[in-house]
């Protein structure tokens, strides 16, 4: 069998800096999300809940690409520190409702800052962050 080297190089892989990229533009997060107590997932899920406040748990899935078995604990989280309260839909059991508390609505202030710091320590312009944001978004939408 002739295998085709050039396939399997790490180099010619789309997959590979999709993947190195993120961890590497969340990594340059973190400073800043320690200084609110949040995780990435977590900043990403309240990004969600204070542009809707009041979401269930599927939604809040589907906007971040996430399963239950993923988001059950991250929101465990959120609602120990108190930022988000759980609670069973009273017309349909099986769903949860997340909601922010007011200290999860004071989160807001500090990490509006947060975008702008990001932006200010990307090596891209923002014709090229443009770009790549609606590239992005194609890939995503084409599942």
């Amino acid at each position: 069998m002739d295998l085709n080297n050039e396939q399997l190089k790490l180099e010619n892989q789309l997959c590979f800096p999709l993947y190195a990229s993120a961890k590497e533009v969340v990594k340059r997060y973190k400073p800043y999300l320690d200084e609110i107590g949040l995780t990435y997932t977590q900043y990403i899920a309240m990004m969600v809940l204070w542009e809707h406040e009041t979401i269930n748990v599927k939604k809040l899935g589907e906007y971040l690409y996430l399963d239950s078995g993923t988001l059950t604990p991250l929101l465990k989280r959120l609602e120990s520190a108190g930022f988000i309260e759980r609670n069973r839909d009273s017309n349909d059991e099986r769903n949860v409702i997340i909601k922010l508390t007011p200290a999860g609505e004071a989160l807001k202030v500090p990490a509006s800052l947060i975008p702008e710091k990001i932006k200010q320590c990307l090596p891209i312009t923002e014709e090229e962050a443009i770009t790549l944001y609606r590239l992005l978004y194609k890939l995503l939408g084409s599942n």
